[in-house]
This record gives C-alpha cells, sequence and structure tokens, in this order.
C-alpha cells in the first residue's frame, strides 16, 4: 500500500500512517461502509482486504422510508467513532452540534457519543508536568490528586494545591494527543471525499465541510496557551460592562501554564444544574439574568465572546454571590461590521421584518447559486407567522432560529463557521435559564436594550474608520481602473479580437457615460466633505447633537448635496 496519500481537499494534510488508514477503513466497513469503501478507496488499494458484514448501510438505506436514513448512518458512524478513539469522539460531537447542516435524526445518535475515554495513568501526567516545568512538580505544588475530576479526549483535570496554600485545577494534554489527531483527521477526510463520490446520502451530510470548519480550530483545541489567552482576554472584556463585579473569572498560573499543561484558580462554587426546577431562588435566578445581559453587552461592544455557555459553565459562588464561568477552550469572533450585522439580524427577527432579515443573511451567507429571493422571504414568511402576535418572552427563539436555519438549508445557504459559532451561543445562552426552569430569555434581554445597542453600534471611531475604509476603496479603484483597462486593450489587440457596433443613438450613449464619470466623482468629492466633517468632530465629542460644530454641518450638507445633485442628474440621464 502506498505510504502517502495527499488529500484533494480544503485542509490537504498528508496521511503517513497506512496502517491506521487501514483500521479505521475495516472499522468502517465492519459497520455497514464496506459497499461505499469497497466502491471508493479499494481501488486505489488493490490489496485492502475488508471483512464481511452482515450490515450494509447502502441496502439498509434504499430499504427504508428517506426520514429514517439519517438515523441509519448516525447509529453506525456512532459506533465507528467509539470504537475508533478519542479523535473520532471529538468529530462525532461536533458533528452532532451542527443541527444547521445535518438531519435531526442524525444529530440524535451522534448525540449519545460521551467522552467515555480512559483516564491518562498518572504516572504520565507527573512526567508531563514535570517537562512543562522543567523540575520535579513538587517544588511548586503541595499536592496533586491522582483521581481526575474530569477526562476529555485530549486529556484529563485534575485538582491541586500549590505550595502557597491556593486551589487550582490543572488540565494536562495527553501525550502525542495532537499528531494522533491530526493523523486521523487527515485520514477521516481522505476517507469521507472517497465515500462521498459514490454515495448521494453521504454526500448530501456535507461532513467535509465540517472536517474543514473543524481544523481551524484544532490549534486552539489542543494549545493551552490559547485557552489561556482566551481567558485572560475575555475578563478584561468584562471587566468594561460588569460594573458590579458579578462575573468572576479564573485567575491563570502562567509561571506554570505551557502548551501542555494549563493551572487556574479552582472555584468553589455550585453547579446551576442543582437549581434546575427548583423555583425558590430568585437570586440565583437575577443573577443570572444580569450575567447573561452582561456577556450580551459585552459581544456587541467587543465580538469577543465565550461560545459554550452552558448550564454546566456556570458556576454559583455562595461565598461571594458571584457567577463563576469556566472552559475557555471554544471562543468566537466577529468584527464590527459583521456584529452590526447581527444586530440587523436580531432586530429583523424581532420585528418580524422577513424581506429585510433574508437580505441580511444574505450578505452573511455562503452559498452558490443566488437563490429566488422571493420564494426564499415566503419561505421564510411562513416558518415565522406562527410567531406573529407573540410577546418576546413568549416566544421560543431557539425553536425559531433552528425553523429559519433549515429553510436556508433548503436553497444551499449556510452561514460561515463564525457565524454558526455565533448563532449557536445565543441559543445555548437562550436554553440556559429554559433548562434550569427559569423564565429567562436573551432575546427579551435584547428587545429591551435594542435602542442603546443600536445607539452604541455607530460611533464616531467606526464613522472615522469605515469613512476612510471607503475613500480609499475608492481611491484605489481609480488607480487600478485605468491600469486593467490598459492590460485589456493589449489583450485585446496581441488576440485580434473585435468589436462590432451598432449605433442607435451616439449622443444618447455619450451622455450616460459622460453623467456615469461625472456622478463617481462627485461621490468621491462628497466622501471627501463627509470624512472631513466627522474628524472635525474632535476627540471629545460624546455623540449629543449639540456638540456638533458648525463647520461639520457645513461640510456634511456640502456632501449630502453633491450626492443629490448627482443622483438628480442621473435620474435626468
Amino acid at each position: 500500500m502506498m505510504d502517502i496519500v495527499k488529500t484533494s481537499l480544503g485542509i490537504s494534510k498528508t496521511i503517513r500512517n497506512a496502517g491506521r488508514l487501514r483500521e479505521i477503513a475495516l472499522v468502517f466497513a465492519r459497520y455497514g461502509f464496506g459497499d461505499l469503501i469497497g466502491k471508493s478507496v479499494v481501488p486505489k488499494f488493490p490489496d485492502l482486504v475488508l471483512p464481511r458484514s452482515s450490515k450494509n448501510i447502502t441496502i439498509e438505506v434504499k430499504g427504508k422510508a428517506p426520514k429514517d436514513w439519517g438515523q441509519i448512518i448516525g447509529q453506525s458512524l456512532k459506533l465507528s467513532f467509539e470504537e475508533l478513539g478519542p479523535a473520532f469522539i471529538k468529530f462525532g460531537q461536533l458533528l452532532a452540534s451542527r443541527d444547521d447542516l445535518l438531519p435531526p435524526s442524525f444529530i440524535f445518535e451522534l448525540a449519545k457519543l460521551k467522552d467515555s475515554v480512559k483516564p491518562i495513568p498518572f504516572v504520565e501526567v507527573k512526567k508531563i508536568i514535570n517537562d512543562s516545568l522543567g523540575e520535579s512538580f513538587t517544588k511548586s505544588f503541595a499536592s496533586i490528586d491522582e483521581s481526575p475530576i474530569g477526562t476529555a479526549s485530549i486529556g484529563g483535570v485534575y485538582r491541586g494545591v500549590l505550595k502557597n496554600g491556593d486551589q487550582v485545577v490543572i488540565k494536562v494534554r495527553k501525550p502525542n494527543i495532537e499528531k494522533d489527531i491530526e493523523t486521523d483527521f487527515s485520514i477521516l477526510l481522505f476517507l469521507v471525499s472517497q465515500m462521498e463520490k459514490v454515495s448521494e446520502e453521504i454526500k448530501y451530510l456535507g461532513l467535509t465541510r465540517i472536517i474543514n470548519d473543524f481544523s481551524s480550530t484544532l490549534e486552539g483545541e489542543l494549545n493551552f496557551y490559547f485557552e489561556a489567552f482566551n481567558c485572560k482576554r475575555l475578563k478584561t472584556n468584562l471587566a468594561k460592562h460588569d460594573l458590579e463585579n458579578l462575573i468572576y473569572v479564573p485567575k491563570i498560573y502562567d509561571e506554570f501554564t505551557s502548551e501542555n499543561v494549563l493551572v487556574m484558580e479552582f472555584l468553589d462554587g455550585e453547579a446551576f444544574t442543582k437549581y434546575k426546577d427548583n423555583g425558590d431562588c430568585p437570586e440565583v435566578k437575577e443573577k443570572l439574568e444580569q450575567s447573561l445581559s452582561i456577556f450580551l453587552k459585552t459581544f456587541l461592544a467587543d465580538g469577543f465572546f465565550h461560545a459554550d455557555l452552558h448550564e454546566g459553565n456556570f458556576l454559583y459562588l455562595r461565598s461571594s454571590g458571584q457567577i463563576g464561568v469556566i472552559d475557555f477552550g471554544l471562543m468566537g469572533f466577529l468584527g464590527s461590521r459583521s456584529r452590526k450585522s447581527f444586530i440587523a439580524i436580531i432586530y429583523s427577527l424581532i420585528n418580524f421584518n422577513y424581506e429585510n432579515l433574508v437580505y441580511e443573511f444574505l450578505d452573511v451567507a455562503e452559498y452558490g447559486d443566488i437563490p429566488d429571493v422571493d420564494l426564499l422571504v415566503n419561505d421564510i414568511r411562513d416558518a415565522i407567522n406562527p410567531y406573529v402576535g407573540l410577546s418576546v418572552g413568549q416566544i421560543n427563539f431557539s425553536k425559531l432560529f433552528k425553523k429559519i436555519l433549515n429553510v436556508l438549508k433548503r436553497y444551499g445557504i449556510f452561514l460561515p463557521r463564525d457565524w454558526y459559532i455565533v448563532f449557536r451561543a445565543m441559543i445555548t445562552l437562550d436554553g440556559v435559564g429554559r433548562s434550569l426552569g427559569f423564565d429567562t430569555d436573551i432575546y427579551k434581554i435584547l428587545e429591551k436594550n435594542i435602542k442603546e445597542i443600536l445607539e452604541e453600534g455607530f460611533d464616531k471611531r467606526e464613522l472615522i474608520e469605515e469613512a476612510v475604509m471607503a475613500t480609499r476603496d475608492i481611491a484605489s479603484l481609480t488607480r487600478l481602473l485605468p491600469r486593467h483597462f490598459k492590460w485589456f486593450l493589449k489583450d485585446f489587440s496581441k488576440k485580434k479580437h473585435r468589436f462590432d457596433f451598432n449605433i442607435v443613438d451616439l449622443q444618447k450613449s455619450t451622455k450616460r457615460l459622460s453623467y456615469s464619470i461625472s456622478f463617481l466623482g462627485h461621490c468621491l468629492l462628497a466622501a471627501v466633505f463627509i470624512l472631513s466633517g466627522v474628524i472635525l468632530l474632535g476627540d471629545g465629542f460624546t455623540g449629543a447633537i449639540d456638540e456638533i460644530k458648525n463647520i461639520t454641518w457645513v461640510f456634511w450638507s456640502l456632501g449630502l448635496l453633491l450626492i443629490v445633485k448627482s443622483l438628480y442628474s442621473q435620474s435626468d440621464s
């Protein structure tokens, strides 16, 4: 068998472990994928002999109603992933979170996957920590509990005490886990890409798309320096909006942290799951709602957010009355323009503005062919109509958003990974209060503060940045157009192409061209006037209208007049 197989897809990893490829292919064949592997992979590796199996996915899918094929494939993948180990379990858990792309029956089966991995032997844990510190851990730690308080596919979590008496949590990465996961994901991508060529059902799942998405976060998942950075950055951002110091983010001990080991403060708190269906905890409910509001404000202001805030990652610290937050491996980020689009989408949802909602999604989503917008708007209206007339507090926006995602999926429209993380984080946050029996609704919080959010979403600094970007784009266009036109004429002449003109009204066409050039010039000059007015506002501008200087109004008026004049001239042409 060849010892190197290069995938032809986005990750472009190299599979060097032919033995592992054989092992994975045999496991998939045993659980019913033998026919698909036989058609797609075996021709490339003639010496790969697959085991006989009474289970055949292709036959089972054809023999069942269409609604059952997701369940059939999901069951077989679950069993395969459990046998193949940590990398595949992690991938299965990722698949179970992508309800924007995958059918519910498929999600239901893979959601049963748990981190059923054996803990690292404590002898190895001590060696990893010693190697990380460059000395025996006993010089820095008074003790480390041998039994992990948590295990996951990439490592384990342990309690410990520093020499100074501080209670800490120690996350330890498994030896060689990075290499193992890279190898397994390369093989998985290769196998899936080959099976997609011979199975419409596998192709419909879009697994290669999800593998590619996951590859972009792989480094952050496996390097504890990233998690430490995420924790400190979130703590800094929250401090700007958490004026009552309600949310507590644990301290990172940088002197003991490395790529393989993360040491952070232990939070002695109660998981929020303890308060499930407990209606006599008004204080906890109020603080949870306040903390959700703070997280939303932080996200809207900075774009950086915790993307996995389920009830298990919230702790109630009784000693201080604060809300503790843990687990900073999965984070998300949206830039300034994307945050404005997010606000517009939420505002359209709250106000049931179907057309605007569709256009906002099309601005940020990924799709091949441009959809029939009128049909899409009608289908979105049908999905949203049952909720019309209900108050925000009466609407389950998680269900509503999932219905919208399903409509978009039917049209081949998908949210980019970063955007999906944002909306999944919103759904997770929205579900925190509901899962605990509290009447907490983050969309109600958004509605309450929507005016403030919209006002804060457009400050002077951002206006200046956008005006500068627009001016730069126009200047770049005026510089590039002549150059590209010159190249076009050279190529046109070299290849002896020709134009055949059928001039009906040369004077009218020339006049329109003249107006178009004039319009472009007026827009450029108007942008300069508007930018000048913004700059003249000064650093002390707070947003009050009475602080705007007269000269600023003059520049803005000139810019507006130029635009109006140009539009009027265009209409005449």
